[in-house]
């Protein structure tokens, strides 16, 4: 099979006076270059497409191509990781991972939360501040954590993203609004473990693909600092445990009721009581083959990045009517 595939490739836009944070979750050359081995093992004919300025380009040369597999993060607005599967549904190409509204609806990580609380799932209590005065008189109880609500790779977390008390909720909350220029999400500190939990396939069909849980130091939080450097900042070990089940399983349910699609990734953490709750989702993980999370996960549950490939492809063959 043609298939193409659609990344924001860092060394695209370095060049163009963004920082190394603001093209954090935009993909190196291993990545791509993984990514094409392992569609190749899998029978395929790989071509790189590009970013969505290149697949517009070439969508009004004619060309066209199978299948996509598709994980460009697009480059600005909360809708930014929708772009390119607009595109390509309105050329009627089927690609990979989920529907534009799954992926503006993930990035958002408020609104997310708020279909999880609907569904009956859990999730720690929130406010969303659009502005400095939505920050001031919450009724929830501190301490708080502070972050961008629709940012990922870890962006604007740091040790300060946890508040005690109302100035270092308006310090951390206005700092952010500045920073990023778009709402912060304030939400229930949970003191407890945290787990990541990748899933492959679709709907009722949708699998664990592995637990992961994740250690850092005391005072830390899953910062984009510490993602850089994780080699050195974070250790990884396969969930175990009554917690690490209910991980799983709160993340299939989560993954569902937001309508992920082919793979993806789900963040949980727990409460003082060992309680897991939904953080936030990863229909679009990342897919570098050695520092993803979903790969690391993965792999720390014996599942080799090829299966892992192959199995996102065959959801998303089955889910098109490809097989």
């Amino acid at each position: 099979m043609n298939i193409g595939l659609t990344y924001d490739l860092k060394s695209d836009y370095a060049a163009s006076g963004l920082s190394a944070e603001d093209i954090a979750e935009f993909d190196n050359e291993e990545t791509i270059a993984g990514i094409e081995k392992a569609l190749t093992a899998c029978g395929h004919n790989a071509q790189r497409i590009g970013n969505i300025r290149s697949l517009t380009a070439r969508l009004a040369a004619g060309e066209t191509w199978d299948f996509v597999f598709n994980i460009a993060e697009g480059i600005q607005g909360a809708g930014r990781e929708s772009q390119v599967p607009c595109l390509l549904e309105a050329w009627n190409i089927p690609y990979s991972f989920s529907c534009p509204l799954t992926l503006a609806l993930c990035l958002h990580k408020g609104m997310a939360k708020r279909v999880i609380r609907d569904a009956g799932l859990a999730t720690p209590d929130f406010a969303i501040a659009e502005k400095i005065q939505d920050a001031e008189g919450l009724s929830l109880p501190y301490p708080l954590f502070v972050k961008p609500a629709a940012e990922g790779t870890g962006k604007g977390i740091n040790a300060a993203s946890r508040v005690e008390n109302p100035t270092e909720l308006h310090r951390a909350a206005a700092a952010l609004l500045e920073r990023f220029r778009q709402p912060v999400l304030i939400e229930t500190y949970l003191p407890g473990r945290e787990f990541t939990v990748g899933v492959t396939g679709t709907g009722e069909a949708a699998r664990s693909a592995g637990c992961m849980e994740i250690h850092y130091a005391a005072g830390e939080a899953y910062s984009y600092t510490n993602k850089a450097d994780y080699e050195n900042r974070v250790s990884y070990t396969p969930g175990s445990g009554a917690a690490a089940e209910g991980a799983v399983s709160l993340a299939l349910a989560a993954y569902r009721v937001l309508g992920c699609r082919d793979g993806g990734r789900i963040d949980i953490r727990c409460d003082a009581a060992g309680k897991p709750s939904f953080i936030e989702a990863n229909p679009l993980a990342g897919l570098n083959p050695v520092h993803s999370d979903l790969p690391i996960t993965a792999r720390l549950n014996g599942i080799s990045y090829e299966e892992l490939i192959r199995r996102i492809l065959a959801s998303a063959f089955e889910r098109t009517g490809l097989t």
